[in-house]
């Protein structure tokens, strides 16, 4: 038998004892190489996003709580709102009374309870850290999404949009806009949970803020301009291919 008949026999017996973790190894090398082909398509098409549009880490920390079950224009409504008001600092915000927070953040739908959210957040803040979230910033990332998640009304979504862009952790956002283009092109099968489909991400992808914060923001570019929920524009999607 030639030395390469014979290198390729015993590789494929080796193949056949490690078959399970070999298929796993090209399975992840395919995902990865998938979730970088998206993020290059559609840096290509839309260019760099610059998200989040906030001024502060706290405007971060609001505007992921007011941007549940609710698109990012209403947010913005009720951002200028606060700003216009000039209570979008922690002090002011925490002596506001909870009718006249509800009132100023109206347009970002369900204001009675986010306006309890925004204050058990405030508070959580207030207790753990002065009201300084710069020291916040010091706390290490898995410790301090602990403490976010324990938070009534802080969840997967909001406590890790709060440490990307608040304060630059390296932790990937999922929300429903990841789940709807990966499920329309096929990435998952749709009955993951946050934390599978945020593993998919973190496990393939370089560890690095800049990439999951532009990954993300361009997720959202491309849902609010393609992938839209109800009418879908696939035929001219960017990723129409991948």
């Amino acid at each position: 038998m030639r030395g390469r008949d014979r290198a390729a026999s015993v590789f494929r017996a080796f193949e056949g004892q490690r078959s399970i973790p070999f298929r796993e190894i090209a399975r992840e090398l395919h995902m990865r190489k998938r979730l970088y082909a998206v993020y290059r398509r559609l840096f290509l098409r839309f260019g760099g996003q610059r998200w989040w549009p906030a001024r502060t880490p706290l405007e971060v920390a609001v505007g992921a709580v007011l941007t549940q079950n609710t698109s990012w224009c209403n947010v913005e409504k009720a951002i200028l709102n606060l700003r216009r008001e000039k209570v979008l600092s922690f002090r002011a915000l925490q002596r506001l009374p909870a009718e006249r927070l509800a009132g100023l953040i109206r347009p970002a739908g369900y204001y009675n309870i986010k306006a309890e959210r925004l204050v058990n957040l405030l508070d959580f803040f207030g207790r753990e850290y002065g009201g300084n979230l710069r020291k916040a910033g010091n706390t290490v990332t898995a410790d301090l999404r602990v403490k976010l998640l324990s938070v009534k009304g802080v969840g997967p979504e909001t406590a890790d949009s709060i440490l990307l862009y608040a304060f630059d952790r390296p932790v990937f956002v999922v929300d429903a806009y990841t789940r709807r283009f990966m499920l329309r092109h096929g990435i998952i099968k749709g009955d993951e949970d946050y934390a599978d489909v945020q593993k998919l991400f973190m496990q393939n992808l370089k560890c690095d803020v800049k990439l999951f914060n532009e990954y993300h923001a361009l997720i959202v570019r491309l849902n609010k301009d393609f992938c839209r929920k109800n009418v879908p524009l696939c035929d001219n999607c960017p990723l129409k291919g991948i």
